[in-house]
């Protein structure tokens, strides 16, 4: 049953704006575009464009960079000039030029002048995915710390509850795109197309993503009349820089023990700037110090596209599909593992969370507070990779032992039908047909080892751990990531000043580019021969992080921004009734004393004035 609300709100249904409801499907839409592009887009690189795996490799993680760096300005421009709805739609139409240039780049057709199937301008395609890439970095990442900042917005100070779970909702329709788009795109681009030569139809798999952008766009100007739009307030940004640069430039000159101490290092600020911008800027460095330690876990996390990916090229990914009739073999490619397995667990984890989980910790008179509730879920994430070491040594021992840097290692196999003589410095060993010698593992390292007369000679046996073994890995890692992330994302705006909200949206997206500048630091250094002992690596440093993060939430006090900046305001509007009192007051006071100096004279005022 709708009812109409105040003009600030949109119609309600069941307790939420119906505004929501076109953010959440516009989410939905954006996400499986997103996700569906990168699903094949190295696919693309390498089969499409020609890049070998070192430059297909280089380029599809210097993108994903930039779509995690770029929120950074989108918050700057919905916060500072256009707001929040203006640059979702702006960035929007950005965002569905750069996945229809996409598409177009992947038309084989464009440059087939001989009708070979192989474009014969490759710069061409080259020169316009960049664009696209460039074009779809900026506009997902520019609407990033917007949109749900901006449904964020939807709610009134008494729906603490529904904006909860609405965050909660947002992050299934951010795991449901990408589900669906990671299982529909490759299939698209599996089909064959072309006018003139049928090949793999890249050009699908990039025009559905761009169709469902456009999508997403028209679905979100749908809604624009319900939405409660806040307007943006200035260029906060730069007025937040200089109000801390003269904070420090103003304590540094006043650090002599003569000048009595501040309560706070901004407060040296209040001479300049008002005391309510000020009070705004604490309230975020008090978050934004909270943000240190959080790239540690997205380190962690989004090894599970690539660490994790390799991991299981060691594995078996034989799977049983088994009817009524009949058992045939189902095979899962490395992967394909974790872009389905943890959207379908995150879709079953956070109703489980939200509607079970939390309600029963609440019942049993425990404070789950969303600090604890991050704290947890990074100690879930070290354990997923504590798991992944233990995989790592069953893998191990299924497979064969490599020479060092330093060593070099000769098989022989006399697949002829007559002996052969084999001499090695002056070691000498005769091989029947079909017979296999190597050195073995003596120290002097030219005795040999012969096996009897074979048909078959296997160097590398098949893979033989199951890749099921990895399913605990991806429980715990999404189980870290649903009580991680959704609880982040809600901190993050309800701790958030009204004018900085997308601000501290983009600071937590900038904590997940960190996260992977931090995976190449750390391996590169590191120089862990043994893969199980990288991943215990990793493990430790998380949960080191994990008990710096518990210490410094177990200090951080809650903050109602909201009733901070009205208590503000309140002394604000109260020092200027207090100003206008006593300048009436004063002018009262001036009057009389004029009249009195003018009777004192014993003078008519009308006479003076004519």
């Amino acid at each position: 049953m709708a009812a109409a609300s105040s003009s600030s709100q949109s119609i309600v249904i069941c307790g939420y704006p119906l505004s929501i409801f076109f953010i959440v499907v516009n989410e939905f839409c954006e996400r499986f575009s997103y996700y569906g592009m990168r699903a094949v887009l190295v696919l693309y690189f390498k089969y499409f464009l020609r890049w070998d795996d070192d430059l297909a490799t280089s380029i599809y993680h210097a993108f994903v960079a930039l779509c995690y760096l770029t929120p950074i300005l989108g918050a700057i421009v919905a916060d500072s000039w256009l707001g929040k709805f203006k640059t979702i739609i702006y960035l929007s139409i950005v965002y569905a030029l750069g996945q229809v240039v996409m598409a177009i780049s992947a038309i084989h057709d464009l440059t087939d002048y001989d009708w070979n199937g192989t474009p014969d301008n490759m710069t061409l395609h080259v020169a316009l995915s960049m664009v696209g890439l460039v074009l779809i970095a900026l506009g997902t990442g520019g609407i990033k710390p917007c949109v749900a900042a901006f449904g964020g917005d939807q709610f009134q100070d008494h729906q603490e509850r529904q904006r909860s779970t609405f965050f909660s909702v947002f992050y299934l329709c951010i795991n449901a795109g990408s589900l669906l788009s990671t299982i529909i795109t490759p299939i698209l681009r599996a089909q064959e197309c072309g006018i003139h030569t049928q090949q793999k139809c890249y050009s699908l798999a990039f025009g559905v993503p761009a169709a469902l952008m456009v999508v997403a766009l028209v679905v979100f100007i749908a809604g624009s009349g319900m939405y409660h739009k806040a307007e943006p307030q200035g260029n906060i940004l730069l007025d937040v820089c200089k109000c801390i640069g003269f904070a420090i430039k103003n304590r540094f000159r006043h650090r002599g023990k003569e000048f009595p101490k501040r309560t706070h290092w901004m407060d040296w600020a209040d001479e300049k700037y008002e005391k309510l911008l000020i009070a705004q800027i604490k309230m975020v460095l008090k978050v934004l110090f909270l943000y240190i330690p959080l790239p540690m876990f997205w380190t962690l996390f989004d090894q599970k596209g690539s660490r994790w990916t390799f991991q299981a090229t060691t594995m078996d990914g034989n799977f049983q599909k088994v009817s009524l009739q009949s058992c045939s073999p189902l095979s899962l490619s490395p992967g394909s593992l974790s872009p389905t397995v943890n959207p379908i667990l995150i879709l079953t984890l956070v109703p489980i969370m939200d509607s079970v989980v939390y309600p029963l910790i609440r019942k049993c008179g425990l404070n789950f507070t969303p600090l604890k509730r991050m704290t947890v879920g990074m100690f879930l994430a070290a354990m997923a990779f504590v798991a992944a070491a233990l995989v790592q040594i069953e893998i191990d021992k299924t497979l064969p032992v490599f020479p060092s840097g330093v060593q070099s290692q000769l098989k022989t196999i006399n697949l002829g039908r007559d002996p052969m003589t084999l001499t090695l410095s002056q070691h000498t060993v005769q091989l029947a047909p079909g017979q296999v010698c190597q050195p073995n593992s003596a120290p002097s390292l030219y005795d040999f080892m012969c096996a009897a007369s074979i048909g078959v000679a296997e160097d590398i046996k098949p893979n033989s751990v199951h890749m099921a073994l990895q399913i605990p890995q991806y429980f715990l890692i999404t189980a870290g990531e649903v009580v991680f992330s959704v609880t982040g994302l809600e901190f993050s705006y309800s701790q958030a000043p009204s004018n900085m909200k997308a601000v501290l949206q983009a600071g937590w997206l900038f904590t997940v580019a960190i996260g992977n500048f931090i995976v190449l630091i750390v391996a590169e250094l590191a120089q862990i021969p043994e893969q199980w002992a990288e991943y215990v690596l990793f493990a430790s440093l998380l949960v080191a992080v994990c008990v710096i993060f518990s210490i410094m939430a177990h200090f951080y006090t809650y903050m109602d921004p909201a009733e901070i900046e009205a208590q503000f305001r309140k002394k604000d509007d109260d020092h200027e009734v207090r100003a206008e009192k006593k300048e009436r007051k004063d002018s009262r006071r001036s009057q009389r004393s004029s009249l009195e100096m003018t009777e004192g004279t014993g003078s008519d005022p009308k006479e003076n004035r004519m």
